[in-house]
């Protein structure tokens, strides 16, 4: 990596000691542009060597020198007009309407070169109020001796880097968040032909809130340790039974997400999430005196405030020694029931709040207590049916959809 330092004039304005890192493509320092003047990439016209600086220039053959004056023309973000109507507040819109509103006036991320992966993470975490609040306790609270240098300065970042996108209404670079990213974990900075390569998105998300789970552990109180266990945390409980000696034990672990193995013979998300919840495993049998084969069947037994499932869509394959995607198709609901995923203590505490739930969807439907009561034994369908209806020729079943099958969570 090679920096260098440069000015820009725009207009009548100079701006001065400005960092062009030559590793990164011309877009990049574009998007650095952005954040200082206000003047969108794709309206920048930088003269240099041979025309005008493109998106994906290569800064080796532009003759870029150190402390070159770059000249810039380009207009800011339009004018907005005075509306035609009066003021209408989000608050006062109906629901619907109310969902689209603040999508649209959501800031968005700019792409800095193959950072959809980062983006799309970064943007499902903000949309956790109670991590935004997390984070600005551990701003107060500084960092602990427990947290390492960079791990605190990557939970810096995603803090600036969510206020910055809960004051602006233009599209963000999140340039700070991803240097410190690839600084923490370097495996995100791999260039291929002198561009950044492509990630996936998933072990973004697991180095990320691996990451936050260290820093705001230091914050937690004794009612509520591990914010991000609370939030995202799944605890399993497992049965590891050996049929060959008849061994049986138990265990349980914490995870961030549950699994989604995709093949042909998962057409649901249901249904990959069971199979995922099973699985065999070898390992040394005490009363055999070898290895050998366990069955691992595993149940969940607690949930988190937020359930993260993760389609597994990749695999390797050995015979081209590479990453594969799967490109089965799989249904999801809207709505996702996993109750019978669940262990035996916690089915019983979701027992009270299901018939809450139930009988909240009762009334929005016009029955009474009693009549969805009575009736619900009889029209309730389980997954593990709907499941069964699946078309084993390959097409995936829509049949849970349009038969009314209940898929809320009941907690």
């Amino acid at each position: 990596m090679f920096l260098f330092i440069v000015s820009v004039k725009w207009q009548k304005e100079l701006f001065q000691a400005m960092e062009i890192d030559t590793s990164q493509p011309a877009y990049v320092f574009k998007c650095q542009l952005y954040d200082l003047i206000g003047v969108p990439p794709e309206r920048q016209k930088i003269m240099v060597k041979g025309g005008l600086l493109k998106d994906d220039a290569d800064w080796s053959t532009l003759g870029v020198k150190q402390g070159q004056k770059l000249m810039m023309m380009g207009t800011t973000d339009e004018i907005i007009k005075a509306p035609e109507k009066g003021p209408v507040f989000i608050e006062d819109l109906p629901e619907e309407e109310q969902v689209v509103a603040l999508v649209q006036h959501s800031a968005g991320l700019f792409n800095l070169g193959n950072t959809c992966y980062m983006n799309s993470t970064v943007q499902c975490l903000h949309s956790v109020p109670e991590l935004k609040s997390a984070l600005i306790q551990y701003v107060h609270s500084g960092r602990s001796n427990e947290v390492d240098q960079t791990s605190h300065m990557l939970t810096i970042a995603t803090r600036d880097l969510f206020n910055e996108l809960d004051k602006s209404v233009k599209p963000v670079a999140p340039m700070q968040f991803w240097m410190v990213l690839r600084k923490k974990y370097p495996q995100f900075g791999q260039l291929h032909n002198g561009v950044f390569m492509q990630q996936d998105a998933e072990e973004c998300w697991t180095q990320l809130l691996y990451t936050l789970s260290q820093s705001l552990s230091s914050i937690g109180s004794s009612e509520n340790p591990d914010t991000m266990k609370a939030l995202f945390g799944i605890e399993l409980v497992s049965r590891v039974h050996c049929q060959e000696s008849g061994e049986e034990s138990s265990e349980t672990e914490s995870v961030y997400s549950l699994k989604c193995h995709i093949s042909q013979e998962v057409n649901h998300l249901h249904e990959g999430l069971k199979h995922a919840l099973k699985s065999e495993l070898e390992k040394a049998s005490p009363s055999l005196g070898r290895s050998a084969i366990y069955l691992k069947e595993s149940r969940i037994n607690g949930l988190p405030r937020y359930l993260t499932v993760q389609f597994v869509r990749f695999f390797w394959k050995r015979e081209s020694n590479q990453k594969v995607k799967i490109l089965w198709k799989v249904d999801y609901p809207l709505e996702l029931d996993i109750y019978d995923l669940c262990s035996d203590d916690l089915r019983k505490k979701l027992e009270a709040p299901g018939k809450i739930l139930r009988d909240e969807e009762g009334k929005k439907l016009g029955l009474k207590a009693s009549e969805k009561s009575s009736g619900s034994k009889d029209n309730d369908v389980k997954m593990s049916d709907a499941e069964g209806s699946s078309n084993r020729s390959g097409e995936p079943s829509i049949a849970t959809s349009e038969e009314g099958i209940n898929l809320k969570c009941p907690c």
